[in-house]
């Protein structure tokens, strides 16, 4: 089988030109060969080594072989000089489509049929386009001229599944995207569209299986591959996140949302641990709030430090031993209850007024003041409106987009309305929903609409 495979790449790879049967076999092909996108990469750089100005037949092989690495605009170039015919018209259209020149693309597909392309294929493409372009009207009057004649065709159903989710009826869309996967299991458009209609509506559990569907068969979507990167590096699935973008980034390693979402991925893996740290200063925090009133101490050690208005393990290690015997009658005794109490918790009098402290220390006394261990002006305690952001558990999507808007702390997000949020690329509802829980555990609430 593995040479029957390596023999049909050869002859395809020695064909003059390539056409639209000949992209789909070397599709499925390729999808069964191991490295497959670095070695594909390999013969199309050779390709194009040894034709550096090519036409005609060569102009097309070369186009479609940029469009299947995604390289878009280099196929726009190569493909103006190939062969006239509904291949080169077709590839055109979908480097349009892939570029968001939707009325660019409709023209294209309308000269691929011009060219005996396949009439309903290309119709469907062009309410494709014109849906995407925001044409929803010259889109319907499409698809009801084709209901009779394409029901049975899986393809239908997605384009009218698209028409439909973007007029704001999601439900039927939903359901239209289901009728063209029935049809056609592999059905590529209509699986990443459901996956990414469900993804924008909060249901990430059900988007990231419908996007590993997209990406076990050909042909696999960039957009499908990356939007899964971002599911799975929000659900803290770093590992997965990073080898989706690196599969990009193996067919076009310039590709600049995967280098994008590669670079947060790995960087997120960092953060995994410097939530982890969090989380112990927090538990560090909540030891140091304790009241001394709820240890065993003698009534003169609890009187002294009472009338010291120190009320909690956090006052007595920003307290020095010396500051203690000064008091009038605090004794030896009552300095030895106090040291083996804090003893007990890993804890010590004046650990956070040290001059020269290590950095575990560093990192309470920051905890403590608010500020930095090394600034002479750290301001007091802070408040609860003031906690930072990067204390409270943040999903990594919420944390780069409050990181990305500018907000630090708990009472700079209350000041944000609901559109300041809104706003953010790729802050959407689930997020939106995520701040409100996390503010209302804080006693807080975004501000009213401005």
């Amino acid at each position: 089988m593995q040479e029957n495979t390596r023999q049909r790449l050869v002859d395809l790879a020695e064909k003059e030109s390539w056409s639209v049967e000949d992209h789909d076999e070397l599709l499925q092909t390729l999808f069964q060969t191991v490295n497959a996108a670095n070695k594909f990469r390999d013969f199309l750089a050779k390709l194009e080594a040894d034709t550096p100005a090519p036409k005609g037949a060569a102009a097309l092989k070369i186009g479609i072989g940029r469009y299947m690495v995604c390289r878009f605009r280099e196929a726009l170039d190569v493909l103006a000089g190939a062969t006239d015919n509904k291949d080169r018209h077709l590839f055109q259209g979908l480097c349009r489509l892939h570029l968001r020149d939707y009325a660019e693309a409709a023209e294209e597909f309308e000269r691929a049929k011009a060219r005996d392309a396949d009439a309903g294929a290309m119709d469907l493409r062009i309410a494709e386009a014109q849906a995407l372009g925001g044409d929803l009207d010259s889109a319907a009057k499409i698809v009801g001229r084709l209901e009779k004649r394409l029901s049975d065709v899986a393809m239908f159903h997605y384009v009218r599944g698209l028409v439909r989710e973007l007029q704001g009826f999601g439900a039927e869309a939903a359901d239209a995207y289901e009728q063209a996967r029935t049809l056609d299991p592999a059905c590529a458009e209509a699986t990443f569209r459901l996956a990414y209609y469900l993804d924008l509506h909060g249901d990430e559990d059900e988007a990231i299986e419908l996007y590993r569907e997209c990406v076990a068969h050909p042909p696999v979507r960039a957009n499908a591959l990356l939007n899964l990167a971002v599911l799975y590096d929000d659900a803290g699935h770093y590992d997965d996140a990073i080898a989706m973008a690196k599969r990009v980034l193996a067919i076009n390693p310039t590709h600049p949302r995967a280098r994008m979402i590669l670079k947060d991925a790995e960087a997120s893996k960092v953060m995994y641990y410097d939530e982890e740290q969090a989380r112990r200063l927090a538990h560090h925090n909540a030891i140091l709030d304790t009241p001394v009133t709820d240890f065993e101490l003698s009534v003169r050690a609890r009187n002294c430090l009472k009338k010291m208005d120190i009320r909690t393990l956090g006052d007595l290690v920003m307290t020095t031993e010396a500051t203690l015997m000064s008091y009038k009658n605090f004794g030896e005794t009552s300095l030895h209850e106090i040291k083996e109490m804090l003893a007990a918790k890993g804890l010590s009098l004046g650990q956070a007024a040290e001059q020269d402290l290590p950095a575990g220390g560093r990192d309470l006394l920051a905890m403590l003041t608010g500020g930095d261990a090394n600034d002479d002006d750290a301001p007091e305690a802070a408040g609860g409106n003031d906690v930072s952001v990067a204390q409270v558990a943040f999903s990594v999507r919420v944390r780069r987009a409050l990181e990305e808007m500018g907000i630090q702390t708990l009472a700079d997000l209350a000041a944000k309305t609901e559109a300041d949020l809104l706003g953010c690329s790729n802050f959407g509802q689930t997020s939106l929903n995520e701040v409100y829980a996390k503010l209302s555990e804080h006693g807080l609430q975004l501000a009213e609409g401005r």
